[in-house]
């Protein structure tokens, strides 16, 4: 592409970012449409009342069939390719099915047909082995999936003899202790952890006599413990699976006319699309309003007004938690994903949240100083004693997604650094001396940490062509990013700049080694191309060492467009590895990619 026409580009992509937000202001995107939220969702209404949910629920089940998969199976997404564990609760959702709907035996059979070709009958006990040796040691879906094919039918009336019972009572422990218990749940899954236990006890019921008299006391109190975790909206985490597991657990235990499962039937109710499907959470506002406005830094001054960025300034201040958080104890500073009441703090949109502030108010900074370095304390109190950055919570540690890992801590290390270079002579010196130590800490974490190929592997993102659905494209070109603009930030000691440069040396040699022939970037060497995976890698590459490199990508870009528009590819990964795509990422990520060449070549 040639300079002009990359400049068009730019402006028209910035054009439609733009026209996408709402009438406050700012972006919620869409998430597709989710197999498995389908398959649970429908499976909570018709459990808490068939006849008054009929139509959500034969809307739900018609949404199934029409994005059945060729092979007879389905995937997190209507793009994912199939799976067992999305199959199977597809299965069950399917065998409470209306049998006089002449589409649901056809699907079911074919269904059973991919089920059969990967190994599992739907009707034997090789189903609860096969989901938890998928899963391994991380209960968290593993079981609640296999909870809801019992209360399905599947594989038959022994089905909750193999399923594992999740010590519900603990969560009655101070939160403290949660993280010297190493649950088999990650640390966001504790209302599944209190309802699906509930539900294995109530039916299962057998060893210790008296530890099934010490859970079936713990039963009431664990049930106002969850009524206390439930947010205003009535969606966990505003997540339809998880809410909807809580939900039919409740219900099948006994316990349907407990105030949690009125209010998450009504949540599940409410958030049904058109066209009869759910996604897997209701949007991502914060986490794509804050990708927009970083792919709108990068724009000449008047492509959006004082007004606008101020709009957006006080949404985003709005929404930072001024108090501890009730689900998870956590203090204030922190933004979840998301403007609804069921998000929670979090290690990716917190930092992403602080670097907008600051872009959006680059010629009063101190209009947003209160609310960046209340940040950047959340920031300092989540890392972890391996100095990277986890999602939630620091210190739970035992299942991949309570961890520390590289796309975070690099969003962290660049948050911090951004504050301090911004606001360094307003600081105390006693605070920008821990920010400091929590940013040296961090790229220590990231040295640590870089593979010997120079990647950096995320934790939410994956590619389900890659080796064992790792996508290491994506955390190397993220973490280059973060590191690249920190290395631009004065007032940093050579050792640490020498330090952050290895990083990003050692991961540029990654990019260009995985990039394809086509010029396109997948999730790792070999693997095809998406948009969001080559702009991403378009903007770490982006300078002079790799002009050839970034303009094979723009042309691979330029020919996609024409071809597909600017169409979105499952990559991210969802609590417990649920699969979604967002139709803003890709549109950011161009914007970004093509913006940061520009910027680095004139």
């Amino acid at each position: 592409m040639e300079r002009d026409a990359i400049i068009k580009r730019r402006q028209d992509l910035a054009g439609k970012l733009l026209e996408r937000r709402n009438e406050k202001g700012i972006w919620e995107g869409r998430l597709s449409s989710s197999a498995l939220g389908v398959a649970v969702s429908v499976t909570a209404l018709r459990f808490a009342d068939p006849q008054k949910h009929s139509q959500s629920v034969k809307a739900g089940i018609h949404w199934l069939v029409l994005n059945q998969n060729e092979d007879g199976g389905f995937g997190d997404t209507p793009e994912s390719i199939s799976n067992i564990s999305t199959s199977a609760l597809v299965y069950a959702a399917l065998n409470l099915a209306d049998v006089d709907d002449p589409a649901v035996a056809p699907a079911r059979e074919k269904l059973a047909g991919y089920l059969n070709s990967a190994g599992i009958d739907i009707h034997s006990p090789s189903v609860a082995d096969a989901i938890l040796a998928h899963y391994k040691t991380d209960y968290t879906f593993s079981v609640p999936i296999l909870v809801m094919c019992a209360l399905c039918g599947i594989p038959g009336k022994d089905a909750f003899r193999k399923i594992p019972q999740l010590p519900f009572e603990l969560a009655l422990l101070p939160r403290s202790f949660y993280n010297m218990l190493k649950l088999n749940v990650v640390s966001y899954a504790i209302p599944a952890l209190i309802a699906v236990g509930i539900a294995i006890h109530h039916f299962k019921n057998r060893g210790n006599p008296w530890v099934n008299r010490f859970r079936n006391w713990a039963v009431k109190p664990a049930l106002r413990l969850l009524h206390r975790l439930m947010p205003e909206s009535g969606g966990f985490l505003e997540a339809m699976p998880l809410t909807g597991f809580v939900s039919m657990c409740l219900i099948a235990s006994g316990h349907g006319d407990h105030e949690v499962v009125k209010k998450g039937i009504g949540f599940l109710v409410r958030t049904q699309r058109e066209d009869g499907s759910w996604p897997i959470d209701i949007d991502l506002s914060t986490w794509v309003t804050t990708l927009s406005v970083k792919a709108l830094r990068h724009q000449p001054d008047g492509v959006w007004s004082t007004a606008d960025r101020q709009q957006i300034t006080l949404h985003l201040t709005e929404q930072q938690y001024k108090t501890t958080h009730p689900f998870n104890g956590a203090k204030p500073g922190g933004w979840g994903w998301t403007s609804h009441s069921g998000s929670v703090p979090d290690g990716d949109d917190t930092p992403g949240a602080i670097i907008a502030l600051i872009a959006l108010n680059r010629d009063n900074p101190a209009e947003v100083m209160d609310a960046v370095v209340a940040g950047c304390n959340w920031l300092l109190n989540l890392q972890n004693n391996d100095g990277g950055f986890p999602t939630f919570v620091r210190g739970w540690g035992k299942l991949p997604f309570d961890q520390s890992c590289a796309d975070l801590t690099g969003h962290g290390v660049l948050a911090l650094g951004l504050a301090v270079s911004t606001y360094g002579d307003k600081m105390p010196h006693v605070l920008i001396r821990k920010y400091e130590r929590v940013l040296n800490r961090g790229v220590s974490y990231l040295i640590n940490n870089q593979r010997s190929d120079g990647s950096l592997l995320p934790l939410w993102f994956g590619n389900q062509y890659a080796k064992d659905h790792l996508n290491p494209v994506y955390g190397t070109a993220r973490v280059l990013t973060y590191l690249n603009d920190l290395l631009a930030l004065s007032g940093f000691p050579e050792s640490l700049r020498s330090r952050v440069s290895g990083i990003v040396i050692r991961g540029k040699k990654y990019l260009r080694s995985s990039q394809n022939e086509d010029g396109s970037w997948g999730g790792d060497a070999g693997v095809p191309g998406s948009v969001e995976e080559t702009a991403l890698a378009l903007g770490a590459l982006a300078g002079k060492d790799d002009v050839s490199r970034c303009e094979k990508a723009l042309d691979w870009l330029e020919a996609y467009h024409a071809r597909h528009g600017i169409k979105s590819a499952p990559i991210g990964l969802y609590f417990a590895s649920l699969w979604y795509d967002e139709e803003l990422y890709p549109l950011t990520a161009c914007l970004e990619g093509l913006s940061r060449f520009l910027d680095q070549t004139a």
